[in-house]
Formats: structure tokens, C-alpha cells, sequence
């Protein structure tokens, strides 16, 4: 009796065993049917679905995908007439041929929005006996300044003044061809900094010893002697412009689409209202 109950807890053991093989193998096929069939739905779905974003064409290629890729197509919009009297009479400067100076000059072009408060600073700057191989030129967008150097005395360019045709009943003051002078309000970030540095260069290309030109704010400082200025900015043929990419709301963020075609985003920047030109940029 004992060896009858022995072998048939045997014979059960050997069953159960056999019986967890089974199942183990039957489970395998069905992960892999499960994986596989759950493959084939994903590749269905993206073929039938393509990418409508930049960034899924890093996981999946297809042929909308090229779309991401091409570069944005914009038509060149219709120059305005004044606009093409302004390439007209650019083109006509461009050709002229450079003014060669005997005594080169460099125009300090100051953009402060009231007095200069380290006028002091650049007055020592200034007194080292080179008066004849320097211009300073000052405009103040808000308030009119109070010197104290002699420098900077008589320098001052006044706040803009836009000519406009009379309109409607108002009475204004009229120049002889029948416009009206207001004032130019220069807002900082908006396109009237433009106009106003514009207006600073303009006013020192009247001087033809001009030969090197540096825009500065109220909160430039000189580093160096007059002497080392001078002779680095002679000798160099290359200008300088502050230019660098701000991702932040005050940079790319105040990109606009208007600007297309001429201004792409990927070539927008910020730059700071520091530059420094020679006279060669304006003869390009």
C-alpha cells in the first residue's frame, strides 16, 4: 500500500511539472503575437497619421516631414514711393566716391535721455590736447541737458521734428511749403531709437574729417587714453555691433511677423546701443 501512495504522488508531480511547461510555452507565443500585433497598429496609425510638427519628424520619416525642412517661401512685398526715392538716393551716395581727410577724425555720437551724468569722465577723456581729431554730438530724447564741459557745450541736436501736410482745421505752425513741425517722441525699443541714431549720423557725415563713427550711451565709460582709442579705431577696418541671440520676451519675443521677408526669426537678434563704424561701411 505504501509503495502504491509513493508512486502515485510520483505520477501526480510529474504531471503538475509537464503541466507548468505547457502553460510557460503556451504564454510566449501569446506576448509575442500581443507585441507584435500592437507594433503593426503603432506603424498603421503613423503611416495613415503623418507628422504635423517639427519635432515627431526626429522619430518617423516621411514624406510630409520635407515640408519641415524647405525653407519658409515669402514674396518680396511692393516698395512704397518714398521707399524708392530712399534706395534712389542711397544707391546715389554709395556710388560717390570717398572723401579722403587730412586729418581723420572720430565722431562720439551720445544717445542719453537727459544729462550726461559721467560727462566728467569723458571730459578727461577729452582733455588730453586732441581737440582737432574728435567730434562729440549729443542728443537728449526727454529732457534738455546741462553741461559743464566745454566739450560738450553747443553739441546738442534737438529732438526730432517730423514735417506733416496740414490736416484737417487745426492750427499749427506751417514751414513755407505748407507742413506742420511737431515733436518726435523717442520711446526705447520702438523704431523712433532708429530714427534718432540715423539722425546723429547724419549730422556728423556732414563733417568730412569724420572718418570713424561710435555710438554711446549715458552709461558708456572709456577704458582707455584717448591715444589707444584713437590709433585701435584707425587702424581698423572692421566695425563692431553688439549682436547676440535673447530667447526671452525682450528678444525673440518681440519678433513680428511684419517683418518678413525682409527680417527672417532665425536671423532676428538684440543687440545693445553700443556700435562702432568707419566711414568705408557707408561707401558699401
Amino acid at each position: 500500500m505504501k509503495a502504491t501512495r509513493a508512486w502515485q504522488r510520483r505520477i501526480k508531480d510529474i504531471l503538475l511539472i509537464s503541466g507548468s511547461r505547457q502553460r510557460s510555452r503556451l504564454k510566449r507565443p501569446v506576448w509575442i503575437i500581443v507585441l507584435v500585433t500592437f507594433v503593426i497598429i503603432f506603424l498603421i496609425t503613423a503611416f495613415l497619421y503623418p507628422p504635423t510638427t517639427s519635432a515627431a519628424c526626429y522619430i518617423f520619416s516621411s514624406r510630409d516631414c520635407t515640408l519641415f525642412n524647405e525653407p519658409s517661401i515669402f514674396t518680396a512685398r511692393e516698395l512704397s514711393d518714398e521707399e524708392r526715392r530712399s534706395h534712389i538716393v542711397f544707391r546715389e551716395i554709395l556710388n560717390t566716391p570717398p572723401i579722403q581727410s587730412k586729418n581723420p577724425k572720430i565722431a562720439f555720437l551720445f544717445l542719453t535721455p537727459g544729462t550726461l551724468h559721467f560727462e566728467p569722465l569723458w571730459d578727461k577723456f577729452f582733455r588730453q590736447g586732441h581737440e582737432d581729431r574728435f567730434s562729440v554730438y549729443v542728443h537728449a530724447s526727454r529732457e534738455k541737458p546741462v553741461h559743464t564741459s566745454h566739450y560738450f557745450i553747443g553739441r546738442d541736436i534737438h529732438r526730432e521734428t517730423v514735417l506733416k501736410r496740414k490736416e484737417g482745421k487745426k492750427k499749427k505752425k506751417l514751414s513755407k511749403d505748407g507742413r506742420a513741425r511737431i515733436k518726435m517722441q523717442v520711446v526705447w525699443g520702438k523704431f523712433s531709437m532708429v530714427e534718432i541714431e540715423r539722425r546723429l549720423l547724419a549730422r556728423s557725415l556732414l563733417d568730412p574729417d569724420n572718418q570713424q563713427f561710435v555710438l554711446l550711451s549715458d552709461s558708456c565709460v572709456p577704458l582707455h587714453n584717448f591715444d589707444y582709442v584713437y590709433n585701435y579705431l584707425m587702424l581698423t577696418n572692421v566695425s563692431f555691433i553688439d549682436c547676440f541671440v535673447d530667447l526671452g520676451p525682450h528678444g525673440t519675443g518681440r519678433y513680428s511677423e511684419r517683418m518678413m521677408p525682409e527680417v527672417e526669426k532665425n536671423a532676428f537678434r538684440k543687440g545693445s546701443q553700443v556700435y562702432y563704424l568707419p566711414i568705408p561701411i557707408f561707401q558699401f
